[in-house]
This record gives C-alpha cells, sequence and structure tokens, in this order.
C-alpha cells in the first residue's frame, strides 16, 4: 500500500532520519550540478520549500535534469539531516514521478516580480510567495471569524445575494435581469417581475433574523458599481456583518473590539511564519502594530469631540474639518496615529451623513452609529444601533428618498415585536489588508473584479 503525502509543513517539522516520506508539489528552482540535482518544491502549504536531493542512482535521474520551474513532481525518499544553511532537513529522493511538465514559459521564472504583473495573471500568482502567504493568511483568518461568533453562539446566516432593496440608499448596484440589453419591456415582466440587483450588504435580512433567532452573523460576498479604479475599491468583495438584539452602541463596539483582537491574535499565533515574510518584505514594523492593537484598550470619543481635535492640531489636511463633513482616511489616521496612538471609536455622527436604519440620538442632529479607526489604514469597521420605533424609522425612510411600500417587510420588524438591536459590519479584504500590510485590495483578492476587468 502506498504511502500517504506528507505536506511539506509537516515534513518540515519532522525529526529526521524518515523513511518513506512521500511529498508532492512544483517546483520552484531546479539547480543541477551535473553529479546531483536540486529541486525546491513547494506544495502551498507554507512559505518555505523542501529541498529534495537527486543522485544519479534514481532511475529517471536524466529526466530529472530535464525539469523546468513549474512542473509538478511527487517525490518518495528518506528525510536527513540537512548540510544547507538555512534548512534543518531535506529529501533524499529513491523515486521521482513527473506528474506535469511546465513548459519554459511559465512566467513565474524570477524571484521578484511586480503586484501589477502579477495580477496579469491572477490563475498562477498564487504560486509565488507573496500570493500564497496572502491566501494562506485570508484563509485562516476566515476560519477564525467563525470560531468567534461560534463561541458566542451566534446563528450563522445566509442571507440573499439578489435582493430588490437598496440597504445603502447609493443607488451603485449591479441590476438583475433576463431582458435582453436594450430591452423596453418593463420591470414586471421581469423574471422576479421587478427590478432586483446584486446586494451591497447582508444588513437588512440579518436584522430580521437576529428578531428572532437574538445573535446573528453572515460573511458572504456583496457587490457594488462604483467606477473607481483606486486601491481601496473593487465591485466585488466579502463582508462579516453581525446584529445582536436587546443591545446597544456600547455592545456593538464591546463586540467589535473583541472581535478585532480574536482576529489579529488568531493571525500572530497561527501565521506566524507568513506574518514574517510580511513584516520583512512587505511592511516593517506590521508585526509589532498588530501586538500593539491585541494589547491596546480602545479609545471611544464622539464624532463632535474628534472634529475639535482635528481643527485645533494644526495639521494642514487635504480635506478640510467641520462638524457635518465626513471624516476622511488622513483624518482617521491623525486620530488613530498621532493623537492617542491606537485604536479609536468614534461614535455619534451627524445624522445627514449617516444612513437611514441607525438609532436617532434625543439631540435630533446625530445617530448612534460607530466607526472603528485603527492606525494606519484608518476606517477598519463601520456599525450602528438600528432604529427600532416605526414612526422614526418611517420618517427616515422617507427623508432619504425611498419608497415605504418597498421596505414594508422592513418595517414589519418594527410592528410585530420590535426590540433595541445593532451591528456593524467588516470588509475582510479590508481586514486582510490590514493583517498582511497589502496595500491594494485587488492583491488580498483570488480574482479581483473591477471597472473593465472580470477575466479569469
Amino acid at each position: 500500500m502506498q504511502t500517504p503525502r506528507t505536506r511539506i509543513s509537516d515534513a518540515l517539522a519532522l525529526e529526521p532520519v524518515q523513511s518513506g516520506v512521500r511529498i508532492k508539489g512544483w517546483l520552484r528552482t531546479v539547480r543541477d550540478s551535473k553529479k546531483v540535482v536540486f529541486l525546491q518544491v513547494n506544495d502551498g502549504s507554507c512559505l518555505a520549500n523542501l529541498q529534495v536531493v537527486v543522485n544519479p542512482e534514481v532511475d529517471n535521474f536524466e529526466d530529472v535534469r530535464k525539469l523546468t520551474t513549474g512542473s509538478s513532481v511527487e517525490v518518495v525518499g528518506d528525510l536527513i539531516p540537512s548540510p544547507a544553511k538555512g534548512q534543518s532537513v531535506e529529501l533524499k529522493a529513491t523515486g521521482v514521478q513527473v506528474i506535469g511538465r511546465a513548459d519554459p514559459s511559465f512566467p513565474l521564472q524570477k524571484k521578484r516580480h511586480s503586484f501589477e504583473y502579477l495580477r496579469s495573471i491572477a490563475h498562477l500568482r498564487v504560486r509565488s510567495n507573496t500570493f500564497g502567504a496572502v491566501f494562506r493568511v485570508r484563509s485562516m483568518l476566515a476560519q477564525a471569524v467563525h470560531e468567534f461568533f461560534a463561541a458566542r453562539k451566534f446563528v450563522y446566516v445566509h442571507t440573499p445575494i439578489i435582493t430588490g432593496s437598496d440597504c445603502e440608499g447609493a443607488g451603485e448596484m449591479f441590476r438583475v435581469t433576463t431582458l435582453p440589453a436594450g430591452s423596453s419591456t418593463p420591470a414586471s415582466e421581469d423574471f422576479f417581475g421587478k427590478p432586483t440587483f446584486l446586494t451591497v450588504s447582508g444588513q437588512l435580512n440579518g436584522e430580521t433574523f437576529a428578531m428572532g433567532l437574538s445573535d446573528i452573523y453572515t460573511f458572504g460576498p456583496t457587490f457594488r458599481a462604483e467606477n473607481s479604479n483606486t486601491a481601496r475599491h473593487v465591485a466585488e468583495f466579502w463582508m462579516i456583518e453581525p446584529e445582536m438584539a436587546w443591545s446597544d452602541l456600547d455592545d456593538d463596539a464591546d463586540l467589535a473590539e473583541a472581535f478585532v483582537k480574536h482576529l489579529l491574535k488568531s493571525a500572530l499565533e497561527r501565521s506566524s511564519g507568513d506574518l514574517e515574510f510580511f513584516n520583512k518584505r512587505i511592511d516593517r514594523g506590521l508585526i509589532e502594530r498588530l501586538q500593539h492593537v491585541v494589547d491596546a484598550d480602545f479609545v471611544r470619543m464622539t464624532y463632535a469631540e474628534a472634529v475639535k481635535i482635528l481643527e485645533r492640531s494644526k495639521q494642514s489636511f487635504e480635506y478640510p474639518v467641520h462638524f457635518g463633513a465626513n471624516l476622511q482616511a488622513e483624518h482617521e489616521r491623525y486620530l488613530t496615529e498621532e493623537h492617542v496612538g491606537r485604536p479609536v471609536f468614534v461614535v455619534d455622527y451627524p445624522k445627514e451623513i449617516k444612513a437611514f436604519y441607525m438609532r436617532r440620538n434625543d439631540d435630533g442632529r446625530t445617530v448612534a452609529a460607530m466607526d472603528l479607526l485603527v492606525p494606519k489604514i484608518g476606517e477598519l469597521i463601520g456599525g450602528s444601533q438600528r432604529e427600532e420605533r416605526q414612526d422614526v424609522l418611517e420618517q427616515a425612510i422617507t427623508e432619504a428618498g425611498l419608497g415605504l411600500d418597498e421596505y414594508a417587510w422592513y418595517l414589519d420588524t418594527r410592528r410585530f415585536g420590535t426590540a433595541p438591536h445593532a451591528g456593524f459590519g467588516l470588509g475582510f479584504e479590508r481586514l486582510v489588508m490590514y493583517v498582511t500590510g497589502m496595500e491594494n485590495i485587488r492583491d488580498v483578492l483570488p480574482f479581483p473584479r473591477t471597472p473593465r476587468h472580470c477575466e479569469f
């Protein structure tokens, strides 16, 4: 019976000598010194390669010498101590099987490529050191998300991707239709009998489930038809959105702080090798910054207080600061990096710059909203206590220029046993960027969707 495959991450942790170790992976490099061939093999399980030493005694030695970077192989051999610098073990091959030869034009021949170039070969870039590390960290963080909520007995809800309502009221949504382009057929004759779109958020649907299950969360793809080509915008991205009944804004902030600390701590503990790579090659100081956030007590201040701090800072901001203005990234970074030196919750924003569903405060001009700002990137989480009073919510919907009939189902949750509730949204890609130090959102998505780009 054939011995099972050993992942390279596991093989590197074994004590030598181990006989009959079987690995499978792709060649990063092939070095032929005539009397022996050295293969650097990687299977994606970790950043490190395993060096395979192939001697002429191996049956297909001459065939192995002709292998090129990118080829896939299966190797059986003895795991022995390595005399080479930087590795404790190597695999002395007793047999090498070529699984798939790579054409010599394989585009990842060099050790370093620009991220822009690698985006053009997104179907192959995962075989590079940087992107292998990015997507291992992304996977680990996704698992940590579910672990966090499962430990708190939240119910995981799959909210719909196709929707008939606009959660944000921004109007930048992708239309879903079966009608041919340019058709004059009314929407009532379309598949759903009304205009439908790809969702920008699962929040409104999540709220309805919180009104029966108390604590729920969604984690799924969302879409925005924003014609932007910045390093922070894509058309398809993932959102994590918890909703909690019987909760106010303080409860919301407490959960958000615990959530972020759990995710960063998980990364530091479970992806240490990949984070060391990012700390060295991508963002020096990354690990120290993440640890600082884990150890810090997050500050809380009102939007009005934040504006006063910014006005008194004597900083030359590109965007003027005044009450009623949206805080820009430069303002958020000043608050977190210069003023307090740690994460900050800014709460109680003017109602004019926030969404209709946020609870109106008693002052009549602000809503119970919160943004979590962190050093380097600014806003990481946005949330609020939701407006649970039916009459106030109806007024807010009308003021936003939206139709009450369109949100009748949402208003029903206020008509039939309303309850205070709160929640927030965390953009998963922004989290991955923060944890890895990557600066372009296109580099933390497997296949990014941007204006005029939908390959692969």
